[in-house]
């Protein structure tokens, strides 16, 4: 579904936040990114989604080649992806269900449409009780979820998720791996960058990054539940 040949990012002369990435992700794979911060997980999650493109090689998914898209494609690309990215906040002065709703408005839905499915994407993360709930009331891995649920409205084949159990207690990350091993299980290919290794062992896969280069890459076997 998603292959990397020979891909590097430089930012400036000798400054490289990915160096000669080759690698292959399967449909239906659960990926987890690990490595300190600064790896060059997130870096390559946005090259996925066409938001960063290569100093050289080439990005495909589902057989496109990414880094050669036209700016006005990607927006069809992103159709196809749940993005959970770092700095994409939810908006404050709109409830919950208006931000689940919101990608959906994007797209052209009617609101009818748009509630009916964001209300079902918000049963998925447990989150139906909190529809009318303003962002700024719920718990930061409550939050967290609300942005999974508005990440998975558009019922995308791939979820994108940059760390995003970050700033959050052991009980509220565990709900969030939870839900995105939940969809995982219906078939949607997620990656997910984190630096906490403590969840490494709930993956398909994971791939280790430091410094822009993979330096090791092993299959795990994931826990039920």
């Amino acid at each position: 579904m998603i292959e990397f040949k020979n891909v590097s990012k430089e930012f400036s002369r000798e400054v490289y936040a990915l160096r000669e990435i080759s690698l292959s992700i399967a449909d239906g794979e659960l990926i987890f990114l690990a490595g300190p911060s600064g790896a060059g997980k997130s870096t390559l999650l946005k090259m996925i989604a066409g938001i960063e493109r290569p100093s050289s090689g080439a990005v495909f998914v589902n057989g496109q080649d990414v880094s050669k898209l036209k700016v006005g494609s990607l927006p069809y690309l992103r159709r196809k992806l749940g993005l959970i990215l770092q700095g994409q906040g939810l908006l404050t002065d709109r409830n919950v269900l208006a931000n689940v709703m919101l990608p959906l408005i994007v797209a052209g839905a009617t609101s009818a449409e748009a509630e009916t499915r964001a209300r079902t994407a918000l049963e998925r993360v447990n989150l139906a009780d909190k529809a009318e709930a303003l962002p700024l009331t719920l718990s930061g891995g409550e939050q967290q979820r609300v942005a999974i649920a508005r990440a998975i409205v558009n019922r995308p084949q791939i979820i994108l998720a940059d760390e995003p159990t970050a700033f959050l207690d052991r009980d509220n990350a565990n709900k969030v791996i939870s839900a995105l091993k939940a969809f995982q299980s219906a078939g949607v290919t997620c990656i997910i960058s984190s630096h906490d290794e403590q969840f490494l062992d709930q993956a398909s896969r994971v791939i280790y990054l430091s410094k822009g280069s993979v330096t090791d890459s092993w299959k795990s076997t994931p826990i039920a539940g």
